[in-house]
């Protein structure tokens, strides 16, 4: 499943040489691979091959780019259970989780070959006074240049697919950097890319080292930046982009809300899907739960009960829930972030204890609002639980964080959901399922911390395109005829 050692590709050609960096199995802590590793003179390399991509893949006729993504679903579809086992050993992801990201990468870039064939423009008329009059226009998205790619190791190849799916469907040359703990799956894909007519040098796939990796934030051949990721790093290379445009995805500590009147067993089973698959390491796991609190102790006890019942163990065993951590050190984090809430007054339902890289399903209530695990974002499998009274209350209390990327909301009344949409400071409200939810053609995307721009296939590509304007002046006027 795994060779001993993968390429970097640059300009769609594998290169083995150079330094290698060792990928570690993520359940075992053995290396199961090496993989070659770019340095600057590669990267710059790659940025020279992509802006003289630019001239053949902003002429590619549509129907062209569909076929490439098209050849991607394929391809991905017939190695779909490898693809998944990578994602297993070198992301710790449960095996189930794996093959819904795998799944979920074929939805990315089917929707994408589905919007290569209808990047559109419009027709406007020009004469809004006499001035104008006998003037119209109409414009067309163009293609905005080279993209750079910096992708997290969370969702490894699914969100590498966000960025690299709409960059062929509109046109750009791209070059990305994967997360250096989670590389394979991305070179997979360049591997599967370099088999189609998407020119060689408007795709490099670049692991690297962070300090080696300054040319993809601040080369001005570079027209678009798109980071997922930490803020704090997030933050920093915006300021360091320069005139590029640039689009994160920073994270967040999502709230959700459930209100009076729901069904209990449902919201916890929701919920306990929200808060711990793939061990909580997603931007939109669920870290903070508000319920009413003529639910609360049902919800709490149901919670507790479920948390009880997940399997952790060999991320490659069919009924394992939860894998292990990226790394021990993440979990040790973890660790400390729960140890001193609960120094500070907090009551650990459940859980609360680490295995090397493994940490249990943890719930915790009467958490400070300042404690770590409550107003950082977790990235593990833990989430606090408060009553509320008000619902008004409860919404503010979501919004009282730095982050607002998605919030979940349970509640049979209308007026709540409504009131829940308008007032909630986050990019997306999901009614009556967790924030977690995510479906990969809707635009996605957060305020506050959580980042700029918007992820989802179609929005994607406005932000990788220009509209380009054209005026007629004068056109079909009779004294020419």
């Amino acid at each position: 499943m795994f060779n001993e050692r993968y390429p970097y590709y640059l300009a769609g050609r594998p290169i083995f040489d150079g330094p290698e960096l060792t990928v570690v199995n993520k359940y075992t802590g053995a290396a199961a691979c090496r993989v070659a590793l770019a340095d600057t003179a590669a990267i710059d390399r790659a940025l020279t091959a992509a802006v003289a991509a630019l001239e053949v893949t902003r002429r590619m006729p549509a129907y062209q780019r569909q076929g490439v993504l098209e050849h991607v679903v394929r391809r991905v579809r017939e190695r779909h259970e490898e693809l998944s086992r990578v994602l297993c050993i070198e992301a710790g992801k449960a095996i189930r989780d794996a093959r819904g990201e795998v799944t979920r990468l074929i939805d990315t870039f089917r929707v994408a070959a589905e919007e290569s064939v209808r990047i559109g423009g419009e027709f406007q008329p020009l004469d809004i006074s006499a001035r104008a009059s006998g003037v119209m226009s109409f414009w067309r998205r163009v293609p905005i240049g080279v993209c750079s790619f910096i992708a997290p190791f969370n969702f490894p190849l699914n969100l590498v697919a966000h960025k690299v799916a709409p960059a062929i469907a509109c046109g750009c040359p791209f070059i990305l950097k994967p997360a250096s703990r989670t590389p394979v799956s991305a070179i997979l894909l360049a591997e599967i890319l370099a088999e189609t007519e998407w020119p060689a040098g408007a795709c490099s796939v670049l692991p690297c080292s962070r300090d080696g990796a300054d040319l993809f934030t601040t080369d001005e051949r570079i027209k678009l930046l798109s980071f997922t990721g930490s803020p704090d790093v997030g933050w920093d290379l915006k300021a360091r982009a320069g005139k590029k445009k640039v689009v994160l995805e920073l994270g967040g500590n999502a709230g959700c809300l459930v209100d009076e009147g729901v069904d209990v067993e449902h919201a916890a089973e929701r919920l306990i899907f929200g808060a711990m698959y793939q061990s909580g390491q997603s931007c939109i796991s669920v870290q903070r739960i508000f319920a009413h609190e003529s639910v609360y102790d049902a919800l709490k006890g149901a919670l507790v009960r479920r948390a009880g019942g997940l399997k952790m163990g060999d991320p490659l065993d069919e009924n394992t829930f939860l894998g292990p951590m990226i790394s021990e050190e993440d979990a040790r984090r973890l660790e400390t972030w729960v140890q001193e809430a609960a120094r500070g007054g907090a009551r650990v339902l459940c859980g609360g204890r680490r295995h090397g890289a493994f940490f249990e399903a943890t719930f915790l209530e009467n958490v400070s609002p300042s404690a770590k695990v409550n107003c950082l974002e977790a990235f593990g499998p833990v989430a606090t639980l408060a009553p509320f009274r008000d619902f008004r209350d409860a919404v503010r209390a979501v919004n009282d964080s730095a982050f607002g990327l998605q919030a979940g909301v349970f509640t049979r009344n209308l007026d709540r959901a409504f009131y829940a949409f308008n007032e909630l400071e986050v990019g997306g409200v999901v009614i009556n399922d967790v924030p977690s939810f995510r479906v990969d053609s809707m635009p996605y995307g957060g305020v506050k911390d959580s980042g700029l721009g918007r992820e989802g296939v179609r929005f994607a590509i406005e932000d990788m395109t220009e509209i380009r304007l054209c005026v007629m002046n004068n056109l079909g006027r009779e004294d020419r005829v």
